[in-house]
């Protein structure tokens, strides 16, 4: 109900409104109801009457009920009951027949009404909202058919992946082998590119991706790809956000191109280490900050630096959607990403 009436139109002991409340609330361009104490409708206005195509007679006491649609008539009996036993207001949806025999939602408000310190019953006002109601289905419809088509397009571009992977190994053993090298660095990086797809179609939501959560097993995979137990890949910072498809692939392949960098560059008895920082704060671009180095263990210096990270790649893959991407990736200038704020949205 958008507001009381004052204690007077509650006259106690009647059930009936007063003839002032039953002018004004014919006046207002609203559906609005009264109910006693008990919960029996004592007054509906004219737009509720035009609405529902009945006479006032016939919405009185429970009579107005026989209009709530047969699926609603459940959670509308707990929410209503449990608000009268309280005698607290309350909102609730619910579809009503109107006049033509379309079944409308509506979303109903109402608050408790006092004599005094005595409970007279509700006051309610009802808007409709199917249109609202319908675009919400039709979203959630069309969610669920983008996640199933991005998923099979996933599930068949990592097939295909896994055909490549293959089709190198084949030649590469075929090979003159000078060129054997270059097939198999081919190949790990077809790896690493399949095993993104794979990380993006076991997103719970493929449509719109954690980026956190989807960074942490990317990460991980990747550390078992190459050199297992030889890599490390820690991700940190504050927050996360919503990604989309577009955006978390060419994130999931600069890091895959970050991560083969650093082994390329380092001995195979040299721990590689990456450091994924994340700062999603809230009402400012998404940004990601990337460092990545060898540990060389008993090596003097006690750290080697990796000052290349594919920077052409790096940068194609960042174009494709839209990343703003600066600096080389050591710790004296960490590689700065930044998502594009239309395809980034920050999770509470």
């Amino acid at each position: 109900m958008a507001a009381d009436t004052p204690s007077s139109e509650a006259d106690p002991g009647h059930a009936e409104p007063s003839d002032a409340f039953r002018r004004f609330s014919d006046l207002v361009p609203l559906m609005m109801c009264r109910s006693d104490a008990e919960g029996n409708a004592i007054h509906h206005n004219e737009s509720w009457l035009r609405f529902t195509g009945r006479t006032r007679d016939e919405e009185l006491g429970k009579g107005w009920l026989r209009g709530l649609h047969p699926d609603d008539v459940d959670a509308f009996t707990q929410v209503v009951g449990e608000a009268r036993a309280a005698q607290k207001p309350f909102t609730v949806e619910f579809r009503l027949r109107r006049h033509d025999g379309a079944y409308r939602w509506l979303l109903d408000t109402a608050k408790p009404l006092y004599a005094g310190a005595e409970f007279q019953g509700y006051i309610g006002t009802s808007f409709d909202i199917t249109d609202r109601k319908q675009a919400e289905e039709e979203s959630e419809r069309a969610l669920v058919e983008k996640e199933a088509l991005l998923a099979e397009v996933y599930h068949r571009v990592r097939n295909n992946l896994q055909v490549m992977v293959s089709l190198i190994g084949l030649y590469g053993r075929a090979a003159p082998p000078p060129c054997r090298g270059s097939f198999e660095a081919l190949g790990q990086r077809v790896r690493a590119i399949a095993l993104v797809q794979q990380h993006l179609h076991e997103a719970p939501h493929i449509a719109s991706i954690d980026l956190r959560d989807y960074l942490h097993r990317l990460a991980s995979g990747l550390g078992q790809l190459r050199r297992a137990g030889r890599i490390g890949v820690t991700i940190d910072g504050a927050g996360t956000s919503l990604v989309e498809p577009r955006t978390a692939n060419a994130l999931g392949m600069i890091v895959a191109e970050v991560v083969s960098e650093c082994l390329d560059t380092t001995a195979e008895n040299v721990a590689c280490a990456i450091g994924i920082t994340i700062d999603a704060a809230a009402g400012a671009p998404v940004r990601l900050s990337i460092v990545s180095g060898g540990d060389a263990g008993d090596a003097p210096s006690g750290k080697v630096e990796v000052p290349n990270l594919g920077p052409r790649l790096i940068a194609a893959y960042a174009a494709q959607a839209e990343i703003a991407a600066r600096g080389t990736g050591t710790r004296a200038e960490p590689l700065h990403l930044q998502l594009p704020e239309v395809l980034v949205h920050p999770m509470e």
